[in-house]
């Protein structure tokens, strides 16, 4: 696992062994970031099922402004914290739950970015929780990595929708009323 582009292009990533952990591929990661890089200039990004940080760490290599790491696993976090040896941006890691990391956040997201285990169908209250919370600056966008069809919940619609194999990511955004 590397950074594909921007400053920290190259570097490779501490990752999972065993296969408990699903690391988002990097055809699927360079795929979506040729999509976001324009979005990505001062961002304030989410990763809120980090892992390894390899997906916001990529953001801060190609110029978020600050990236908010979250995982429950203490060994993703482990891992983390390795990862960002190198990095010298303004991050900020939390061990919590999903529910209680958006329930404590003070601060709006430009993108936020959800790589639950698949077996998991968070997407409706990871909406509801952003939505309730008024977490999603304006013009933000939720990407949820699935293998499955999802239900999106009114008030959210979807912009985009690519798929590599199996996984599926979902680009959601606010509805307009």
């Amino acid at each position: 696992m590397r950074i594909i582009a921007g400053k920290y292009r190259g570097r490779t990533l501490a990752q999972f062994r065993g296969e408990a952990v699903r690391p988002t591929p990097d055809r699927v990661k360079e795929s979506v970031f040729q999509i976001l890089s324009p979005r990505l200039g001062g961002a304030a990004v989410l990763d809120l099922f980090c892992g390894s940080g390899a997906i916001g760490i990529e953001c801060l290599s190609r110029g978020a402004k600050r990236v908010h790491f979250n995982d429950l696993s203490k060994e993703s976090l482990s891992i983390l914290r390795k990862n960002l040896s190198f990095v010298e941006e303004d991050c900020e890691v939390t061990c919590r739950d999903f529910r209680a990391c958006l329930l404590s956040a003070s601060q709006k997201y430009d993108l936020v970015y959800c790589d639950p285990p698949y077996r998991e169908n968070y997407l409706s209250e990871i909406l509801a929780l952003l939505s309730a919370r008024d977490l999603l600056s304006y013009g933000g966008l939720v990407l949820y990595e699935t293998e499955r069809e999802e239900e999106i919940p009114e008030g959210w619609e979807q912009s985009d929708l690519r798929r590599y194999g199996r996984t599926g990511v979902l680009f959601l955004k606010r509805s307009l009323l």
